[in-house]
């Protein structure tokens, strides 16, 4: 028979984040996901021992990037202009005394809030845009052109992929990207004309990196304000 627990039970609470903690694992692209509210929960005990959890969850995505690996309660949540929001059904297989939980299968769809929405509570943010655009690419490489200088790390980086971009009118046009980066095999002890050229590192050894930049054009002073900061994952 199906049990109906409360959505704020304690069992229920740790099979949610059980199941969230496995959903993030799982995932390859991408934010980590972050509990909202636990919308439904159904319970059906087992014969022997353990219970199976039929979970749907509101989540909305966080500024950790999934290849960080971290632990959802460990990432801060977005501010409401740039929350992608969604739902997750999840059936989870949870035996305390066993120490066993096993996520059986998961769906989530996301879906980001609407422009029309962030111009109302907020008309002076950046707008969300599309991340493929040249532009956004343009900002990523001029920002990571800034890392690739500063870093102690022994290889160039190069762009892999923008994964979020924004636009605003502030003293000029400015970009804000977010973007995965990927270790080449050019040394930093050589001078590189053009990074671009440069080959990846195989999958296995290749350090793979996380950035936000931003590129803030003044047309007042005619000048550019480039800021990065990036986080180095070992995959490995």
């Amino acid at each position: 028979a199906l049990l109906s627990p409360t959505c704020n039970d304690t069992a229920v609470e740790e099979a949610a984040d059980l199941a969230l903690r496995q959903i993030n694992a799982d995932r390859k692209e991408g934010y980590i996901l972050s509990l909202y509210r636990i919308f439904s929960v159904r319970e059906q005990p087992q014969a022997i021992t353990g219970s199976v959890f039929y979970l749907i969850l509101d989540v909305v995505d966080t500024e950790c990037h999934v290849l960080s690996r971290k632990l959802w309660k460990n990432c801060a949540a977005r501010s409401a202009h740039q929350t992608v929001y969604g739902q997750c059904r999840a059936i989870i297989y949870i035996n305390q005394a066993r120490n066993i939980a096993h996520l059986n299968t998961y769906k989530c769809i996301l879906q980001p809030v609407p422009p029309r929405y962030i111009s109302t509570i907020c008309p002076d943010c950046p707008v969300n845009a599309c991340p493929t655009g040249p532009e956004y690419l343009e900002a990523a490489v001029q920002s990571l052109a800034k890392f690739n200088e500063e870093s102690e790390q022994t290889h160039y980086f190069s762009v892999l992929n923008v994964t979020r971009a924004s636009m605003q009118w502030v003293v000029g046009p400015s970009y804000f990207v977010e973007f995965l980066i990927q270790e080449t095999s050019c040394s930093k002890n050589d001078t590189i004309a053009d990074i671009s050229k440069c080959k990846p590192l195989s999958p296995e050894v290749a350090k793979i990196g996380f950035c936000k930049g931003s590129v803030i054009n003044s047309d007042l002073e005619n000048q550019q304000f480039v800021k990065i900061s990036c986080e180095i994952y070992n995959l490995q």
